[in-house]
């Protein structure tokens, strides 16, 4: 139960994100943020018919050693049964430059049943450089995303021009250690959701099949085909089942959500 509920809060968390590279280059992101200060996601988790849990993500800025940064917050619960059986609250922050995008603070602090961890990372941009506050130093690749101030990144990129089955590759740095995937662009569709029919981006990551996925292109990702590129759906296929994370209220978005087709 353990296993299970870690992964599917990780990918709740983390599938998203990235530090985008395509052709082992890094895509140019817009100068002007595709969010504003107050932006607030709210998504159910479902395993198959079961409401397992939820996931709050806001953001706001502040000051940071002088400088001004938004400051991202995720945090995902159990909710019903799942919270009996195994209580998860996890909380995912990240401080990230508000023009380049780039994270100069990550915190962890998670409560998973009797297991806890709380951990610290600052990010040295100029020398490519990550200090744990447990595991101390580690040497990383330049440009390198935290988990959440990927997931905002990703929102900045344009997908204008790009084609179906086009493959870009994710770098990020998560737990003291590098994750890398890739991500293959579907292309476009209408999602019908708990809130109406949306125009969405359709993304499938590669992962990896044997011990939670039965092949390498179980999961699906759908980002709304609007300004804000906001996360509407994630949902994968598992050796244990069928996982679904959706969007269930947003509020104090830049952008008039014109993706958003019909309303419930």
């Amino acid at each position: 139960m353990r296993t299970f509920l870690n992964t599917l809060f990780f990918f709740l968390v983390v599938i998203v994100s990235t530090s985008f590279q395509a052709n082992d280059t890094i895509p140019p992101i817009s100068k002007t943020p595709v969010f504003v200060n107050g932006e607030e996601l709210k998504y159910v988790l479902h395993y198959g018919v079961i409401n397992a849990g939820e996931a709050l993500i806001t953001l706001k800025t502040e000051k940071y050693e002088g400088k001004e940064v938004f400051h991202a917050i995720t945090k995902a619960n159990t909710t019903g049964l799942a919270d009996k059986f195994f209580k998860v609250s996890d909380i995912y922050e990240s401080y990230f430059d508000a023009e380049t995008n780039l994270p100069v603070k990550a915190i962890r602090n998670i409560s998973e049943g009797n297991y806890k961890r709380y951990s610290e990372d600052i990010f040295n941009q100029a020398n490519n450089t990550v200090i744990n506050s447990v595991s101390g130093e580690h040497k990383v690749p330049r440009n390198i995303l935290d988990m959440v101030a990927s997931l905002f990144y990703i929102r900045r990129i344009d997908f204008t021009n790009f084609k179906k089955n086009d493959i870009v590759r994710v770098d990020t740095y998560f737990d003291d250690a590098l994750f890398p995937f890739y991500i293959v662009f579907k292309g476009r569709e209408k999602l019908k959701t708990n809130m109406g029919k949306f125009n969405c981006l359709k993304f499938v990551p590669i992962v990896e099949p044997g011990r939670i996925f039965n092949s390498d292109d179980d999961m699906t990702i759908w980002l709304s085909d609007d300004a804000n590129k906001i996360p509407i759906c994630i949902k994968f296929d598992m050796v244990v089942g069928s996982f679904k994370c959706d969007i269930v209220s947003y509020k104090n978005n830049k952008y008039l959500m014109n993706s958003r087709l019909t309303v419930k």
